[in-house]
C-alpha cells in the first residue's frame, strides 16, 4: 500500500478539457488501456447519462492512480456554473488542485469563479494550459490574462512549441537554465524577503534550493506553477504529473493533536450501489474508520459501517480500515447525507447550505407512476441536501431548487435511474412568511370549540432572521401527559413536529419561519377529575389533531408578512460595459453596495431579489460580450413590495 496519498481536485470552465485530462492521467499511470472520450461517452468520471450527453460534469466523481509511492485520488469536480455549490463542498476535502485553462479561449468566466474559491479556501493550485494543439492556441496571451484576471503569482515551468498543430510539444525548463533561474528567483522573492535580500546582494541560491522554495510556496498557496500541453495528445501531461507528485502537499498522516486517534471525516458524495444501498464517499481527517464501527452523524443520526473500500491502483478494493488522509467508500450508512461530518476534527464539521430559492411541481408522465415518483424523490432528497422534495395538499410532488439546470438533472436522474419520465411546471421563486406580531391562542377541553380531550395553549413570537422555528415549554412539568409519551423530551419532540408541519403552510401558503413557539398551557381530561376536567383519557391523536387548530388561530392573530429571498451578487464585467449594467440594475430598483474598477474589469456588488436572478443571468452574456462573471449567494429575506404572491401549489 502506498505510504502517501494526495486528494486532488481538477477544476475548469466548461469544455476546457478537465475530464479529458483526467482520462489522460489515468492512462499514463497505467490504470486504463486507452483514454476515454467525452464525445463517445466512455469516460470514467462522467457517469450520469446527462453528463455524457451534454459533455459536462455535474456530480463529483472519484478515480485514482498510483504515482510512485503516492496514491492520487482524483476528485473530478463540476465545471458548470449552476453547480458551484457542488464544487464548494468538494474543495474542503482536497489537498491540492489543478485549474485547467484552454489555450484558445483563455481565462473564461467560470475560471475566475473557481480560482477565487480555491484562493478563499487556501487550496494549493497548479495551472495547466490545455489544448495547445488547437488552432488559435496562444499560451503567452493566456498567461497575460491569468496575471490580470486571476493572480499575478505565476511561474511558467516550461515552453510550448508548434502551437495549433497535433504535433505541438511542451518542454520543461531545465533547473540550470539561466533565464529560468532568474524568473524563478524573481517570482519566489515576491513572498520571500530573505531570498530578495540575498538576490539584491548577489548571493544566489542553487537550482535545488530554488525548487525546494517553489514547492514550499506552492504548498502555501502563494505561488502557482504553470504548465501547458494537450490532454488529447498527451503533450505536457507527464511534466504535470511530476509536479503533482513533487509540488503539491500530500495528505498529512500525522495524528491531529486536537482529535488524537478519533475517527473524523466528511462525506462529500453519496451514491447508491447495485442493490440500492447507499455508498458514502468520505475524506478521512484523523483516526481510522473500520468495518462494524458505529459512527455518530449530525442531528442525532447514527450508522454502522458494514464495509470499507479504498482506491488501490485505480480500483476500489475492500479493506479493513481507512485512515488519515484517505478517501474511502463506506457501506451500510443508511442515514448518511452529503455534507455530513463525524468526529471532532474542525475540517469534518457539518457542511451547511443556504436555502433554495426556487420551486417547481413535478408530475409523472404516466399517472400510474406517481407513487413511484414520490418514493424516488424522497430517495434523492435523502442523499443530497441540495434537493428538497415535499408533497402538496393535493398529493402532487414539489421540489425546491437552487437553479433551473438542477431541474434538468433531477428529470434525467429520475428517467435513467428510476425509469420515470416527468414534466415540471415553470419554476417559481420560493417565498417565506414572517410573523408581524405576537399571537396567542388556547383551546381547552370540555368547551364548545374543542372536540378533543386535551388542552393546548400556544404563543407565537417573531424571532431573528435565520432562527427558523424554535419550540419550547413554559408550563409546569406535572401538567404534561407523560402517560402518553416516554419523557419530557419525547413530548417536546412530538409537539415540535406537529407545530412545524402546520407552519409549513402559512396563511399565504408559504412556510412560516423565524418564530419562537411556546407551549403556554397544556392539560387533559381524566375520569376521576373535577366536573370541568372530567372525561375520557386522551390519546396521542388528540394532541396531533388539536395542535394545528391552535397554531392556525395564533397565526391569524399574529398575522404574517410574505418575504422574498434576496441574493448578494458580485458582478465582474469589462469596464466599458459597467455603465449599461448599472442602468439595468437601476431599472430593477437594485441596491448597488459597492463598485471597484481596474484597467479592464469592474466589480459591482449588489443586493438582488431572487426573482431577477434568471433575467440577469440571461442578459449578462449579451451585455458583456460573454465576459461577465456572476456570483450569487443567499443574503436573507425582505418583505415583498406591492401585492404579495400566494403559493400556487
Amino acid at each position: 500500500m502506498p505510504s502517501r496519498s494526495l486528494n486532488l481536485g481538477i477544476l475548469a470552465h466548461v469544455d476546457a478539457g478537465k475530464t479529458t485530462l483526467t482520462e489522460r492521467l489515468l492512462h499514463l499511470a497505467g490504470v486504463i488501456d486507452e483514454p476515454g472520450s467525452v464525445d463517445a461517452g466512455t469516460t470514467r468520471t462522467d457517469s450520469l447519462a446527462l453528463e455524457r450527453r451534454r459533455g459536462i460534469t455535474i456530480k463529483a466523481a472519484v478515480v485514482g492512480f498510483p504515482l510512485g509511492d503516492l496514491d492520487v485520488n482524483v476528485v473530478d469536480t463540476p465545471g458548470h456554473p449552476d453547480f458551484i455549490a457542488e464544487v464548494e463542498r468538494v474543495l474542503g476535502v482536497l489537498d491540492g488542485a489543478v485549474l485547467v485553462l484552454s489555450a484558445v479561449e483563455g481565462v473564461q468566466p467560470q475560471s475566475r469563479i473557481l480560482m477565487r474559491a480555491l484562493q478563499r479556501l487556501g487550496v494549493p493550485t497548479l495551472i495547466f494550459v490545455n489544448k495547445i494543439d488547437r488552432a488559435g492556441a496562444d499560451v503567452d496571451a493566456v498567461l497575460d490574462a491569468v496575471r490580470r484576471r486571476l493572480t499575478p503569482d505565476l511561474l511558467p515551468m516550461g515552453t510550448a512549441a508548434g502551437l495549433g498543430s497535433r504535433t505541438a510539444t511542451y518542454t520543461a525548463h531545465s533547473p540550470g537554465d539561466h533565464a529560468f533561474h532568474e524568473r524563478e528567483t524573481v517570482a519566489l522573492a515576491e513572498h520571500d524577503d530573505a531570498l530578495l535580500a540575498s538576490y539584491v546582494d548577489g548571493r544566489g541560491r542553487t537550482p535545488e534550493q530554488l525548487m525546494a522554495l517553489v514547492a514550499a510556496q506552492t504548498r502555501a498557496g502563494t505561488l502557482h506553477p504553470v504548465f501547458a500541453g494537450s490532454a488529447a495528445t498527451g503533450a505536457g501531461v507527464p511534466d504535470l504529473m511530476d509536479a503533482i507528485a513533487t509540488l503539491l502537499p500530500d495528505a498529512d498522516p500525522a495524528t491531529d493533536p486536537d482529535t488524537g486517534d478519533v475517527a473524523s471525516g466528511r462525506v462529500f458524495k453519496v451514491d447508491r450501489g447495485e442493490s440500492g444501498d447507499k455508498v458514502a464517499y468520505v475524506r478521512m481527517f484523523s483516526g481510522e474508520v473500520r468495518a462494524r464501527q458505529r459512527l455518530e452523524l449530525p442531528d442525532g443520526r447514527t450508522g454502522k459501517v458494514t464495509g470499507v473500500q479504498v482506491l488501490r491502483d485505480g480500483r476500489w478494493e475492500r479493506t479493513a480500515a481507512a485512515g488519515t488522509g484517505q478517501v474511502a467508500r463506506l457501506l451500510g450508512l443508511g442515514a448518511v447525507r452529503v455534507g455530513d461530518g463525524f468526529g471532532t476534527s474542525s475540517r469534518a464539521e457539518d457542511h451547511h447550505f443556504p436555502p433554495p430559492t426556487l420551486e417547481s411541481s413535478v408530475r409523472a408522465c404516466d399517472p400510474a407512476q406517481e407513487p413511484a415518483l414520490r418514493t424516488a424523490l424522497g430517495q434523492l432528497a435523502d442523499q443530497d441536501p441540495l434537493i428538497a422534495a415535499r408533497t402538496d395538499e393535493d398529493g402532487h410532488a414539489t421540489v425546491s431548487l437552487y437553479g433551473r439546470v438542477q431541474q434538468e438533472v433531477i428529470a434525467s436522474t429520475l428517467a435513467d435511474e428510476h425509469g420515470i419520465e416527468v414534466e415540471f411546471s415553470e419554476a417559481s421563486v420560493l417565498h417565506v412568511e414572517r410573523l408581524r406580531r405576537v399571537g396567542t391562542a388556547v383551546e381547552r377541553f370540555n368547551t364548545p370549540t374543542n372536540p378533543y380531550w386535551a388542552t393546548i395553549g400556544l404563543r407565537l413570537s417573531p424571532a431573528a432572521q435565520g432562527t427558523g422555528v424554535v419550540f419550547d415549554l413554559d408550563v409546569p412539568l406535572r401538567d404534561l401527559p407523560l402517560f402518553l409519551f416516554k419523557s419530557v423530551e419525547h413530548f417536546t419532540s412530538v409537539m415540535a413536529e406537529h407545530v412545524a408541519r402546520t407552519l409549513a403552510r402559512g396563511p399565504a401558503g408559504w412556510e412560516v419561519t423565524d418564530c419562537r413557539v411556546t407551549l403556554t398551557e397544556v392539560g387533559y381530561a381524566s375520569y376521576d377529575g373535577p366536573p370541568s376536567k372530567r372525561g375520557p383519557l386522551p390519546t396521542a391523536l388528540d394532541f396531533r389533531k388539536l395542535t394545528p387548530l391552535v397554531v392556525r388561530q395564533a397565526l391569524a392573530r399574529a398575522t404574517t408578512q410574505v418575504c422574498e429571498p434576496v441574493l448578494r451578487v458580485a458582478l465582474e464585467v469589462p469596464t466599458q460595459d459597467g455603465p449599461q449594467l448599472l442602468r439595468l440594475l437601476g431599472r430593477w430598483g437594485t441596491e448597488v453596495t459597492g463598485q471597484t474598477a481596474t484597467a479592464d474589469l469592474t466589480r459591482l456588488d449588489a443586493r438582488l431579489v431572487a426573482a431577477r436572478l434568471h433575467d440577469l443571468q440571461h442578459q449578462l452574456p449579451d451585455l458583456t460580450g460573454g465576459e461577465g462573471v456572476l456570483e450569487a449567494t443567499f443574503d436573507g429575506y425582505q418583505p415583498v413590495r406591492g401585492q404579495a404572491p400566494t403559493r400556487r401549489v
